[in-house]
């Protein structure tokens, strides 16, 4: 039996572990409802004012609650005539959501805890990126991550250098459909392979399949995960046809349409089952793991996938080059990975 004098200091000892993990329990509420400020880096496209929308408008989404966009970069693509125009537009409507206009990313760095870098163009964003993960600053990259391979490795490699978490995905990645597949509870059993499609205009300053392929493209990865080895392309004027092999002989397609009814979906192929993906699921599906990204530091894409994404759009250009032939991917990323490490050394100054 437990003697009264004793009842007093076990009663003191229950008080301070009840009070120990309240004090904890608000802590983790304090941190889990702490306001995290974003920055735009680019307003030279829609998804930097649908983003900005759908967090700041009233009533928003309960996952993007402790979330707000408070400042704005606006300079994005320098010389693509349908990016440059909408600037000016685009700036009066953040503004009206309450969004400031800084003059620079530097000055950018100083007032976020985060940033959304949504430059329509990809060529800008190693520049752009470098000031934000050097100042730590967890980095979500709109598609296309970079303009070319070599700057893609280069972004991640930067990442990876200064520590700092890197997001980067298109929203086709997150549809309904293609998320069911990927978790397994689609009825497909393994995925022996995939037939994905999406729009494909093309843009003459980027690689083919980087301006909008990489919408099915991204699709198409969701479906069959990392492990191409090989892509072998068929290019016309209204049509585009990537044929990727993966490790195990998996065989993954790409449509690009450029004419007739245009959309989004595909087929996946699996051991148990043959299913449609589905459509489009618009943007707050991607927006919702954004922001988890932002709170966690983690990336729900591992960067070798997303690599692997550029690495089979850059294969493809190559074989479309050398007249459809198979092009490996070991061949394009050796290249690109040389001269990644070659332009983080020279112009930034970061060496592995």
């Amino acid at each position: 039996m437990i003697s009264s004098k004793n009842l007093l200091p076990l009663s003191l000892f229950c008080l301070a572990l009840v009070w120990g993990a309240t004090q904890s329990s608000q802590s983790l509420q304090a941190e889990d409802t702490k306001l995290i400020r974003i920055g735009i880096i680019g307003l030279d496209t829609s998804h930097a004012i649908a983003f900005t929308q759908s967090i700041n408008k009233k009533g928003a989404n309960e996952k993007f609650r402790g979330f707000r966009v408070v400042a704005a970069y606006p300079k994005g693509s320098p010389d693509i005539e349908s990016s440059v125009s909408r600037v000016p537009k685009y700036i009066k409507q953040i503004k009206e959501l309450g969004v400031e206009i800084v003059d620079s990313i530097d000055d950018l760095v100083t007032k976020v805890d985060a940033v959304l870098l949504e430059t329509n163009d990809g060529r800008p964003h190693l520049r752009q990126a470098i000031p934000v993960l050097k100042a730590g600053l967890p980095v979500f990259v709109d598609k296309p991550v970079a303009g070319s391979l070599a700057d893609a490795i280069a972004i991640f490699k930067a990442a990876k250098h200064y520590k700092t978490p890197l997001f980067s995905s298109s929203s086709l990645r997150y549809t309904d459909g293609a998320k069911k597949i990927r978790a397994g509870a689609a009825g497909t059993g393994d995925i022996i392979g995939c037939d994905a499609y999406s729009p494909c205009s093309l843009e003459k300053t980027h690689p083919d399949l980087y301006w909008y392929g990489i919408h099915g493209v991204e699709t198409l990865f969701t479906v069959m995960g990392p492990g191409i080895e090989s892509v072998a392309r068929v290019h016309t004027r209204d049509t585009d046809l990537a044929v990727g092999t993966w490790q195990g002989g998996r065989i993954g397609t790409f449509r690009g349409i450029r004419s007739g009814k245009r959309g989004y979906g595909g087929t996946a192929f699996g051991t148990k089952g043959i299913v449609q993906i589905g459509s489009y699921s618009g943007y707050d599906p991607l927006l919702v793991e954004v922001v988890k990204f932002f709170r966690t530091g983690k990336s729900p894409v591992a960067s070798q996938e997303t690599l692997e994404i550029y690495a089979f759009m850059e294969a493809a250009d190559e074989s479309k080059r050398q007249g459809g032939k198979s092009v490996t991917i070991k061949s394009v990323w050796e290249k690109a990975e040389q001269q990644a490490k070659k332009t983080l050394k020279e112009k930034y100054g970061v060496s592995e």
